[in-house]
């Protein structure tokens, strides 16, 4: 058995591809449901269908523990449901931009924690309709010690999806380079209301790309990432918004739906980590600020 928290749009992924029987949502602290989640699921390939996935029952004892929810809501989630469970579950991590990660780990340091880092995309056009709206790859790695050990285990598990997953002992090396094209795509569609190719034409991306790219530069070298030339990340960022032109971005989508958005986990993190580097980065506060300001209208 797989438990998922977070029934958004990537949790609704992984339930909808495992195996029927094999999987089962996670209820909230207060939350008492009784109804199945029910909605169709529109594959890459294939008919669409209906997807009928239950709630975890105080019996059940899940194999490892997918966490789907949004960055911000990570920790109080976790900490809310992670005493019903025993402390050599493995519990996957599955958040946009980096902190949550370190967060969570930090607090359960002895609990197997791994962070995961993936290309799929899905969407939810309507409320009970889930799209596969992309495929790609999954990277699974150790955020603490006793993760090690489970690795292999739970790629296992996940493989059982169909979708393509990989072990990765480096996973904070496969965050970075995610927190790299989500920095240079996710804020300019929510600030330009567009699909991610759109973001090439507009003079606010042309302007500002080239100093985000000199920030990302300096704040990955300090940070041990290796050296990446600000050339070559604008280049990986802009192959992406070319491969993804029609996708709109999770950071779009929240904005449109008037949630809460995961900037203060990518631009607004990389603006934090300059601070405590000594790196300026006008650009990431910038952006950053921006996005904080579509909330208040």
């Amino acid at each position: 058995m797989i438990g998922i928290l977070g029934a958004g749009s990537l949790g609704r992924l992984w339930a909808a591809l495992l195996p029927v029987g094999s999987v089962a949502f996670i209820a909230r602290p207060g939350g008492s449901p009784e109804a199945d989640i029910s909605y169709r699921f529109r594959p890459i390939n294939g008919r669409e269908l209906i997807a009928r996935i239950p709630w975890l029952r105080a019996s059940d004892d899940p194999g490892v523990i997918l966490v789907t929810t949004k960055a911000g809501d990570t920790v109080d989630a976790i900490a809310g449901v992670i005493d019903q469970f025993p402390g050599t579950t493995p519990i996957i991590l599955f958040q946009n931009g980096l902190g949550s990660q370190q967060r969570v780990a930090a607090r359960w340091p002895d609990r197997p924690i791994l962070a995961a880092s993936t290309t799929e995309g899905a969407n939810r056009p309507e409320p009970d309709l889930l799209v596969h709206a992309g495929t790609g790859d999954t990277w699974i790695g150790p955020m603490t010690e006793s993760a090690g050990s489970q690795l292999n285990t739970v790629v296992e598990l996940l493989s059982a999806s169909g979708l393509t997953i990989h072990p990765e002992q480096d996973i904070l090396q496969r965050l970075w380079q995610k927190l790299v094209i989500n920095a240079g795509i996710n804020p300019y569609t929510a600030l330009l209301d567009c699909p991610n190719g759109d973001i090439l034409a507009f003079p606010l991306y042309r302007d500002t790309i080239d100093g985000l790219c000199h920030e990302l530069s300096a704040l990955m070298r300090a940070s041990g990432q290796g050296e990446q030339t600000p050339e070559a990340l604008r280049e990986r960022i802009e192959t992406v918004a070319h491969k993804t032109a029609r996708n709109t971005s999770s950071m779009r989508a929240d904005v449109l739906k008037g949630r809460t958005t995961e900037i203060n986990f990518i631009n607004g993190y990389l603006w934090k980590l300059g601070k405590d580097l000594g790196i300026r980065t006008p650009v990431n506060q910038m952006l950053t600020e921006r996005v904080h300001q579509l909330w208040s209208r």
